[in-house]
């Protein structure tokens, strides 16, 4: 019996091979090293003039993607509540005259009227636009990807005659004259801004105001400031899972988008360096950052990257690379004989000891990978050579500070205050001596020969503990929820996370969305605050959320 892909009818006994089986992985490479070297050069201060355009994907309004939304699949509390549902069944009602775009917004703007103060996901919220623009958009067909999708954007990307203020001192009087260039993107495709979301001090730790304090909670556990909404995309995160937007985008540089997606439960995706531009985003590493979704579904996912992706001529990391994929067709269920399957044959490498301790995560692994050989993914053991454990420590790590803080140094000689509790994360890279740099370069392209020979030769995915070594080299990695965990006292989502080569957005996509068709992991929710928990966390009388000590903002921030 062969396969067909859900709602579409197409023949996948040959189908076309993803774009991570079609490119040149030793090209991928020899980027990475111009790049660095790039870097070395003062790269940050690259502007090339250029007019933004769309998204030059293949989808360009996502019909079939749509069409093949089954209405029996709509969660039931969507019939009270829109904001429960996702963007892509939202779409679909939309488009079919079902779900009004102001409805939906409003849906969201409620929710944040009501428990914002509570959760804190953002630091400047767009209502009057909003409206304006879903009432805008009401009276137009809905022909564009993301046509009436309420979006959190991370304030460290600018906005428009909005502030963006990256939750520092140095940018609290910022306001852009123009869109970074995903946010124009995001806007073209028809998503609506709803806020700025919160984040760490210039994207390096936990969402804190720039002098330590905490400001946004993690969704799960929403009076309680001991539980870590993730890392520095924390407000784009809590916003989602609270169901105060549909979907946001977040910045990764070490880890800002898979932690805080691995902490409340979602599906997070860090794409292939260079694959979304970095036109309009505050910096902190030329060769290091990315911009990416945080959803509640793989095909939440694959939905905003495809209207963000592609290549951008004022951000020369952008060109030169495979055209964007169909990501939305990545993201289609395949139903096989026995149920959902992996749209390609796909090998799953593990590591020595992933599933098994601590016996919690161990537990969430092994359910995990029982759910992928379901799906018809082949999971094979991998063995790393010794230089695996030495090219991803946390020595070459730290080398992305001078990075970091090449861009910051005539903000640092002008007053170090502007840098509030992330100071010595900034003052770190000045100490780093330039052999070390060099040094480090040469272990970030013995790391991508070693992941490409040693590892990519095995498998397609390879199942990781740390975002690091991905980080460090580039390469795609995708967040899954998975199970639960214990912590601080709470029930909090499990999670695991999944790491592919360059360009292989399409093989975790398929991944994904071939074990979400089976499982419900990434349609729990977590209760909205009680009324103790409102009365304790908003007011005038509320006590502080509490300060983080230098040491673990350090640590967070390196």
């Amino acid at each position: 019996m062969t396969a067909q892909v859900a709602g579409s009818g197409r023949d996948m006994a040959h189908p076309r091979p993803p774009q991570d089986a079609l490119v040149d992985r030793r090209d991928f490479m020899a980027r990475m090293g111009a790049l660095a070297a790039l870097a070395a050069l003062g790269g940050c201060a690259v502007r090339e003039p250029g007019e933004v355009a769309a998204a030059p994907g293949p989808a360009s309004d996502g019909a079939a993607f749509f069409r093949a939304v089954s209405r029996s699949d709509l969660p039931q509390e969507a019939s009270t509540d829109p904001a429960e549902l996702t963007a892509w069944e939202a779409g679909a009602l939309i488009r079919d005259g079902d779900l009004g775009v102001e409805e939906y917004v409003e849906a969201y703007l409620e929710r944040i009227r009501r428990w914002d103060g509570v959760y804190q996901a953002y630091g400047h919220v767009l209502e009057e636009e909003a409206l304006a623009e879903a009432r805008r958009q009401d009276s137009a067909s809905p022909r564009s990807l993301l046509h009436g999708i309420p979006l959190a954007i991370k304030d460290n990307v600018y906005s428009a005659g909005i502030p963006t203020r990256a939750n520092s001192h140095i940018f609290r009087d910022f306001v852009p004259d123009e869109d970074a260039t995903v946010l124009a993107r995001l806007r073209m495709a028809g998503g609506i801004p709803l806020g700025k979301s919160q984040l760490g001090p210039l994207a390096t730790t936990r969402a804190l105001t720039p002098d330590g304090e905490i400001t946004t909670m993690n969704a799960w556990a929403p009076g309680d400031p001991r539980v870590s909404p993730g890392g520095s995309s924390s407000g784009s995160a809590t916003a989602v899972m609270a169901r105060l937007a549909a979907s946001s985008i977040g910045t990764q540089t070490g880890g800002s988008i898979t932690m805080p997606s691995l902490a409340q439960g979602l599906t997070g995706l860090k794409p292939t360096f260079g694959r979304t531009s970095l036109h309009g985003v505050i910096p902190l590493s030329y060769s290091r950052d990315h911009v990416g979704p945080l959803a509640r579904d793989a095909r939440d996912a694959a939905l905003i990257l495809q209207a963000m992706a592609g290549a951008d001529p004022r951000d020369p990391r952008t060109q030169g690379l495979p055209p964007v994929p169909d990501f939305l067709n990545a993201s289609l269920p395949v139903e096989g004989p026995n149920g959902p399957r992996v749209r390609w044959p796909t090998r799953i490498g593990v590591l020595p000891g992933w599933a098994g301790a601590p016996e919690e995560d161990g537990a969430n692994r092994q359910a995990f990978l029982a759910e992928a050989r379901e799906v018809g993914a082949e999971v094979v053991e991998l063995d790393p050579p010794p230089a695996w454990e030495e090219l991803t420590s946390i020595h070459f790590n730290t080398l992305r500070l001078v990075e970091r803080t090449e861009p910051f140094v005539p903000y640092l000689k002008e007053d170090v205050r502007l840098f509030g509790v992330t100071l010595n994360s900034f003052l770190g890279g000045l100490f780093v001596s330039g052999d070390e740099y060099m040094k480090g370069q040469r272990a970030k392209l013995a790391l991508l020969r070693l992941v490409m020979d040693e590892f990519l030769s095995q498998c397609d995915v390879v199942m990781l503990e740390s975002h690091v070594p991905f980080d460090m080299i580039g390469f795609p990695l995708m967040t899954l929820p998975v199970g639960t965990r214990q912590a601080e006292g709470h029930t909090l989502p499990g999670g695991v996370l999944m790491g592919a080569g360059p360009f292989g957005e399409e093989r975790l996509l398929a991944v994904a969305t071939a074990i979400q068709a089976r499982t419900d992991w990434h349609r729990r929710r977590p209760d909205d605050p009680t009324e103790a928990e409102e009365a304790r966390m908003t007011g005038p009388n509320a006590p502080s959320r509490g300060h983080l000590d230098l040491e673990t903002v350090t640590r967070e921030a390196e």
